[in-house]
C-alpha cells in the first residue's frame, strides 16, 4: 500500500482553506481484499480463549488480599486517607448532611407507615455500614422518598387486613415495623446476592427515561400520601391497583373536615422552607455552609407547638414518644417472606438504580471508579444489617449528596461523621422533638419534591429529542400511577425491552452509493450527492440480522432492489417445466420415426434378382439400394436429434424474461454484531435466490466474531466461500465491476 499526498499547486495560495484542506487530502492504492487474502495477510488465527471461572478457583496470599480490599474498600483508601488536607471538609460536609438527615429521616418514616424514630434508626446503621463497604465517595445513604413510599404501600397493605394482624398477634404500628424490616432483610440478602455473582449489568435495562418517569411517578404518590397530614384528615387505606385513585377522590371527599390548625401550620413551614431554599440559591456564592432550613424550621416549629400545645387545643397531631435509646437486633419473620419477595426484589432494583446512577455522576465529575457490583453488595449490606436493627430498607438521597459534595466532603468519613451526629441525637436530642407536628414532616417533604417533579419537562424534551424515549416515560408514567410502584415498575421493563425487539424489527432499510471520487457510500435518499454504481446495487440495514427481523430483512432487500426476485424465480420455473415438456415431446416422436424407419430397411436388404443377365446389375443395385435406404435412416435420426435438441440454454434472456438492471449485488453487514441460526441460513436464501435470477452476492464489513460465527454455522462451501467476503464495500464494487469485464482471475488495485 502507498500513500501520497496531493502536490501543493500555486493556483490554491491565494484560499488558505483550501490549502489546508488540500494538506489533508490523502490517497491510498492497494490491493483488493477478500476475507481469504486478508486473513492471509494479517496471519490471522482465532483469539484464545480465556475462562475466568479458572481463577475462582486459586489460592494465594495476593488474591486473599485483592478479594479483601474488593469487598472491604475502607481498608484500602482508609489508611492512605489524607488528614490534613480532607478532615476538615468531611467534619463540615458530615455535620451538614447530618443536619439534614435529622428532619428528613422523622419526615420519610411517615412515609413508611412507621413511627418517626425508626427513620432515626435507618439514617445510622444502613449509614456506617455504607462507609465500610461503599465505593462511592459522594453519595449519601439513608432515607429516601421514593423507596419510603414503596414501604409504605407494602405496610400499609399488608396490615390493612384483619386476619395478617390477627396472624401476627400484635398492634398495627407492631405489625408495620415487623414488616418494614422484614423486608429490609430481604432486599439486602437480594442486593448481596445479585452483587455477588456479578448481576450489577441488572441497570442498563433500566434506561434513563425509565428511571426518570417512574421517579416522577413516585413523587406524585408521595406527594398524595403527604396531603391527609397536610389536611389533618384519615383518608381510608386502599391497595393494589388504582388505589391512588381511590385515596385521591377519598382525600377530596373528606376536605370539609380538614383541620385548620394542620392546614395552616403545613402552609406556614412550606413557605418558610420555599423562602430558605431560594435564598440559598442567591448567596450560594457567599456562604460558606448553606442555611439549614429544614432545621430551623423543625426547631422552630416543635418549639411554638409546644409553647401553645398544638396537639390539645388545635387538634394537631404530633409526633409523640421518641425513645432515646437504641433498639436491639431482632432476627426477621420468615413467615412473611413470601408475602414481601416480589417487593423486595423491586425495591432492591431501584434503591440501587438510583443509587448507582449518582454514584457515576459523581464519580465522572471527580475522576474516580465507582463498581457497580460491590455497590450492589454495599448497599446489600446496608439493608441487610439495618433490617436485623429494625431499620426499612435505604437507597441514597440527590439533595444530601449535592449537600455533601457542595460542603467540601472528599470521602465517605462524612458519612461516617453524619452518622455518628444522628446517634448522639437518638440518645440525647430525639425526645426533644416529640412536640413536632406531623403536618411539617409533610410540609419536608412536599418541599424536597420539587426537583422531581420539575421531571415532567422532560415530555417536552423528549417530544422533540426522542419520540421512543417518549413512548417509554408516559407508559412508566401511567402504568405506576394506575397499579403501583410495583406493577408499574415490572410492566415499565417489559414494555422497554419489548419497544427495543419492535425497534429491531422496523430498521432503516438502505441502497448505498458511492460519493463521487471517494470509496465512501450512503444513503442515496439522503445523500443526493451519492450515485449507484451502474450494475452494483449495495443494500444495508441499520441492525443486526437475527431471527426476528431475518424475513423483514429478505423481503426489504428485495423490494428495494426494484426486482420482483419471487416472481422472476417463478416466471423461470416455469418456462423452464415447459421446455422440459417439449424435450419429452420431441424425444417421443423420435422413438416412433426410429419404428417407423427399421421395416424399410429390411425390404431393401433381402431384395434378390434370380436372372442371370440381371445379377450383375442387380448387385450393383442391390448394392446401391441397400446404400442409400441406410444413408437415408442415418439423416433421419441426425435429422431427429438435431430437433429434438432444443438449446438447454436456462439463461433469463434465452426464456423471454426480464433481466435485472444489476449483475452484483454488495451486502453490506457492519451493522451485525451476532448471527444466529435463522440469519445464516437467510444468508444463504438470499445467494440461492438472486443467482437464479443472474446476480452474483458479495458481503462487506463483516468483523472478526461475526465471521467466526458464520464459519461455526457451516456458512462457507463451496458455493459461498471467503472470496466472496470483502473487507470493504468499496473493495466489493470495485471486484463486481471487474469481474463483469475480464473475469474474476485478474488482479485488482483498489484506489
Amino acid at each position: 500500500m502507498s500513500v501520497i499526498l496531493p502536490p501543493q499547486t500555486a493556483g490554491h495560495a491565494d484560499c488558505p482553506q483550501v490549502m489546508e484542506l488540500q494538506k489533508r487530502d490523502y490517497h491510498v492504492e492497494r490491493s483488493l481484499l477478500n476475507q481469504q487474502q486478508l486473513e492471509e495477510l494479517g496471519q490471522w488465527s482465532l483469539a484464545p480463549r480465556t475462562y475466568r471461572w479458572r481463577t475462582w478457583f486459586r489460592c494465594s496470599r495476593a488474591r486473599a488480599r485483592a478479594l479483601l480490599l474488593q469487598h472491604i474498600p475502607v481498608l484500602g483508601w482508609l489508611p492512605r486517607y489524607p488528614v490534613r488536607e480532607w478532615l476538615v471538609g468531611d467534619l463540615l460536609s458530615g455535620l451538614s448532611v447530618a443536619i439534614m438527615q435529622l428532619p428528613q429521616g422523622l419526615a420519610y418514616a411517615l412515609l413508611a407507615g412507621l413511627p418517626p424514630v425508626f427513620g432515626l434508626y435507618s439514617s445510622f446503621y444502613p449509614v456506617f455500614v455504607y462507609f465500610l463497604f461503599g465505593t462511592s465517595r459522594h453519595i449519601s445513604v439513608g432515607t429516601f422518598a421514593i423507596i419510603s413510599v414503596m414501604v409504605g404501600g407494602v405496610t400499609e397493605s399488608l396490615t390493612a387486613d384483619e386476619a395478617f394482624l390477627q396472624g401476627l398477634n400484635t398492634t398495627v404500628n407492631d405489625a408495620r415495623v415487623q414488616v418494614a424490616y422484614t423486608l429490609s432483610f430481604l432486599v439486602g440478602l437480594f442486593q448481596v446476592g445479585l452483587g455477588l455473582v456479578h448481576f450489577g449489568f441488572v441497570v442498563t435495562y433500566l434506561s434513563e427515561p425509565l428511571v426518570r418517569s417512574y421517579t416522577t411517578a413516585a413523587s406524585v404518590q408521595v406527594f398524595i400520601s403527604q396531603l391527609k397530614y397536610v389536611f389533618g384528615i384519615h383518608p381510608k387505606s386502599y391497595t393494589g391497583p388504582l388505589s391512588l385513585i381511590y385515596t385521591l377522590l377519598d382525600i377530596c371527599w373528606k376536605l370539609p373536615t380538614t383541620v385548620p390548625a394542620t392546614a395552616v401550620t403545613a402552609l406556614v413551614s412550606g413557605v418558610a422552607l420555599v423562602l430558605v431554599k431560594l435564598l440559598n440559591g442567591k448567596l450560594q456564592r457567599f456562604l460558606p455552609l448553606p442555611i439549614p432550613g429544614e432545621l430551623l424550621t423543625l426547631i422552630g416549629a416543635t418549639g411554638i407547638s409546644y409553647g401553645v400545645d398544638l396537639k390539645n387545643s388545635s387538634g394537631v397531631d404530633v409526633v409523640g414518644t421518641i425513645p432515646a435509646r437504641l433498639v436491639s437486633p431482632v432476627a426477621p419473620n420468615p413467615e412473611l417472606f413470601a408475602m414481601l419477595v416480589g417487593n423486595a426484589f423491586a425495591i432492591a432494583v431501584v434503591g440501587f438504580a438510583i443509587a448507582i446512577s449518582l454514584g457515576k455522576i459523581f464519580a465522572l465529575r471527580h475522576g474516580y471508579r465507582v463498581d457497580s457490583n460491590q455497590e450492589l453488595i454495599a448497599l446489600g449490606f446496608s439493608n441487610f444489617i439495618g433490617g436485623i436493627f429494625q431499620c426499612f430498607p435505604v437507597s441514597c438521597s440527590m439533595s444530601r449528596s449535592l449537600v455533601q459534595e457542595s460542603t467540601g466532603g472528599n470521602t465517605q468519613v462524612a458519612g461516617a461523621v453524619s452518622s455518628l451526629f444522628i446517634l448522639l441525637i437518638i440518645l440525647k436530642l430525639g425526645e426533644l422533638f416529640q412536640e413536632l407536628p406531623k403536618a411539617v414532616l409533610a410540609a419536608i417533604i412536599i418541599v424536597n419534591l420539587k426537583g422531581m417533579l420539575l421531571q415532567f419537562a422532560d415530555i417536552c424534551f423528549l417530544w422533540k429529542a426522542n419520540r421512543m424515549d417518549l413512548l417509554i416515560w408516559l407508559v412508566t408514567f401511567i402504568a405506576t400511577i394506575l397499579l403501583n410502584l410495583d406493577l408499574g415498575l415490572a410492566v415499565a421493563i417489559v414494555f422497554s425491552l419489548l419497544l427495543v425487539v419492535v425497534r429491531t424489527q422496523l430498521p432503516h432499510y438502505s441502497v448505498l452509493g458511492q460519493v463521487p471520487d471517494t470509496d465512501i457510500y450512503r444513503d442515496v435518499a439522503e445523500y443526493s450527492g451519492a450515485r449507484e454504481v451502474p450494475g452494483v446495487k449495495v443494500f444495508r440495514s441499520s441492525v443486526t440480522m437475527y431471527f426476528a427481523n431475518a424475513e423483514l430483512y429478505s423481503d426489504a432487500l428485495k423490494k428495494r432492489c426494484g426486482v420482483d426476485v419471487d416472481h422472476l424465480i417463478a416466471q423461470k420455473k416455469k418456462r423452464l417445466k415447459k421446455q422440459q415438456l417439449k424435450q419429452k415431446r420431441l424425444q417421443k416422436a423420435k422413438q416412433r420415426r426410429t419404428q417407423d424407419t427399421s421395416p424399410q430397411v429390411t425390404s431393401v436388404s433381402i431384395h434378390v434378382n434370380s436372372s442371370l443377365g440381371d445379377i450383375k446389375s442387380n448387385d450393383v443395385e442391390g448394392s446401391e439400394a441397400k446404400a442409400n435406404p441406410t444413408d437415408e435412416l442415418e439423416d433421419a435420426v441426425a435429422s431427429s436429434q438435431e430437433n429434438d435438441k432444443v438449446p438447454n440454454v436456462t439463461t433469463l434472456k434465452s426464456l423471454g424474461l426480464p433481466q435485472p438492471g444489476f449483475h452484483s449485488l454488495v451486502l453490506d453487514l457492519s451493522t451485525l454484531s451476532f448471527v444466529d441460526t435463522v440469519c445464516i441460513k437467510s444468508l444463504k436464501n438470499i445467494f440461492r435466490d438472486f443467482r437464479e435470477i443472474e446476480v452474483e452476492v458479495y458481503i462487506a464489513a463483516c468483523f472478526s466474531p461475526v465471521i467466526t460465527q458464520l464459519e461455526a454455522g457451516h456458512f462457507f462451501d463451496d458455493s459461498i466461500t471467503k472470496q466472496h467476503l470483502f473487507v470493504s464495500v468499496h473493495d466489493a464494487v470495485t471486484f463486481a465491476l471487474h469481474k463483469s469485464k475480464s473475469g474474476p482471475n485478474s488482479s485488482i488495485l483498489v484506489s
